[in-house]
Order: C-alpha cells, then structure tokens, then sequence
C-alpha cells in the first residue's frame, strides 16, 4: 500500500483532529503523566463521584463556583484563570483542560473524552505496582447516574467496584436506591469484599449506629485508621422516604470519638476518612475549617465541590495539614 503527499497530509489532519499527539515530545509527555513520585510508606488512592460513568465522556468544568465569605476566592471556589494561576497550570494544556472550562471545545477535540473504568483500572493497577502497601478510597457517587444503574439499581457499578480493588467507600447519591437495598449491597455483595463505612448514619428510633463507623487496616506494618461519614443532608436533599428509619447529620462530637481511636494506636500514622459541609448557602466552614475542628486530623480530601472529604489522623500530632488537591482525569 502507498500513500500519495496528498493522502498522507490528509491522514495527519484527520488525526490531529481526532486528538492524536503528533509530536513525539508530547507523546512522551503523555505516557509519563501519571509517574508520580513515591513518598512515605502508605498511599491512599481515592476517586469520588464517577456518577455510573463506566464510559470515557466530555465533561467541561464549570464557569461559575460562588463561595462565600471566608471562602471567596480560595480553592475550590475558582475557575478559569484565576484556577490556572493558583495552581501554576499551562494555558492549553490537558491540565487546564481537566480543571477548567476554558477553550473546552477546542481542548475537547485535542484531547479527546475524559474518564472511563477501563482507563481508570489501568491508572490504579500502575500506581498500586509501585505503592504495595496502598489503600483504594470510593468517595462515594458511585452507584447512580447512569440509565444502565438506574435499571440494575447499582449493580452495574457494584460490579465494576469489586474489579476495580476498591478497599473502603462511603455513600451519597447511593441513599437513592433506598435502604433496604443499600444495606442488602454492604450485607451480600461487599462482604469479605468492600467495607462501607458511615459514622453518621443512626437509626432514628434509638439511635444505634447503621453501618461500621472506621476500620483498622494494617498495611506495611502501619495501622491505617479509616473512618467514614456518608452524605450528612441525605434526608432533606433527596425524598425522606429513601432512608425513613434513618437519621443522618454531621455529628461533629461522635465524629471526634470516632478519630480519636487513634490515640490508641501505637503508629506515626492512623488515617481517617469522612465526609464533612463545605459552605452551603453561608451555612457551613469550608472543608479545612472543618477538619481544624477536630484533633489528630492531618489531611482533608475533598470529594466534588468540597462537600466532602478524607481527614488523615496522625497519632502524634493533633495539627492539620493540607496537599494540593487532585483529580483523576482520563
């Protein structure tokens, strides 16, 4: 087979349309965008609201995220310049493409869906490779917003958490399913399987815990505390007939007794992950407001819009301490 000057520009055109990197430098670049540093004896991987997206999709981030007070014009209330300049990211890069919405349709055909479990599976079995003594975090998000989980209620996702290798999750949108069937996922599906932590959910009769509130990991020698806070507005944000006989919250004080565990443990480092408020209508602190509230809370993480989160309790100090927030993209 040949190939005409003609035919071959037009192959290259075709391609440089369809996303192909045709720079050999930045195919480079591409394959090593996710060898990230190694640091520490444990790491934490985490991913939150895929929303049932087993699929690669377009997704352009927002133009318009209003924080209030205290909050105004920090992370993760910017976007757009102001984001690309706090966080010093190359206009026009896939990075300003994954966090803004900038130039979106042009970036969107340079580089193409984003997301995906096929191409999240491979980022989780290349990181955990080098990282042995590791942790898979589901923020929660997980089990709804699909047509495809709507008609198998999660079972879809369910599935595709248990390939994936996730360790420990907590809930939000997955309350919609109601119940009876969350508790029949964490009672048959994830046993032995999943732990599905939510310190914060009680029964509403007498208030006895629903779920396990935090669990103790051992991982390279070091006891890894995990402690989980679902969704605290589950029964005002979606139909209180969802979760009748449950009661939610951000129980602040139980959350506190929860993370305390970590005095206990003779280690440099006890993890605890939860759910916390961002500001919602003024009502609520920001994420790292909220996670000063408690001791021995090192690290917060938040999910989508900051409404939630990981707090990493170390045992031997009672300071909080905050890394750059990160994102998965396809």
């Amino acid at each position: 087979m040949s190939l005409s000057r003609r035919e071959f520009l037009q192959t290259l055109g075709a391609a440089a349309a369809a996303g192909f990197a045709l720079d050999a430098r930045t195919a480079s670049q591409a394959s090593s965008f996710y060898d990230l540093p190694r640091f520490g004896n444990v790491s934490l991987l985490h991913f939150t609201d895929c929303h049932a997206q087993l699929l690669p999709v377009h997704f352009r981030e927002p133009n318009v995220n209003l924080g209030v007070a205290a909050s105004a014009n920090r992370p993760p209330h910017l976007v757009g310049e102001a984001l690309l300049r706090h966080f010093r990211l190359r206009p026009g890069s896939r990075e300003a493409h994954a966090f803004t919405h900038l130039d979106f349709e042009r970036a969107a055909r340079t580089y193409g869906k984003l997301g995906g479990f096929a191409h999240l599976a491979t980022l989780v079995k290349k990181l955990r490779a080098g990282r042995r003594a590791s942790l898979l975090l589901d923020g929660g998000d997980t089990w709804q917003g699909s047509a495809i989980s709507l008609w198998t209620r999660g079972q879809d996702m369910i599935e595709a958490q248990k390939l994936l290798g996730v360790d420990i999750m907590t809930g939000h949108w997955e309350f919609t399913y109601g119940a009876a069937r969350v508790k029949e996922v964490v009672e048959r599906d994830f046993a032995g399987k999943i732990e599905f932590l939510a310190q914060n959910v009680q029964t509403s009769d007498f208030g006895d815990p629903v779920f396990k509130p935090y669990a103790i990991r051992e991982l390279a020698g070091v006891p890894v505390g995990i402690v989980g806070q679902a969704f605290p507005y589950t029964p005002i944000a979606h139909p209180r007939r969802f979760v009748a006989e449950w009661k939610f919250g951000i129980e602040e004080e139980r959350l506190q007794r929860s993370t305390s565990f970590s005095a206990a443990i003779p280690t440099t480092a006890c993890r605890s992950r939860w759910w916390c408020p961002m500001r919602k209508a003024g009502r609520w602190s920001p994420t790292r407001d909220r996670t000063e509230n408690f001791s021995r809370c090192s690290i917060s993480i938040s999910g989508a819009g900051g409404s939630r989160g990981i707090a990493t309790a170390c045992s031997r100090c009672s300071r909080t301490c905050f890394p750059p927030i990160s994102r998965w993209r396809g």
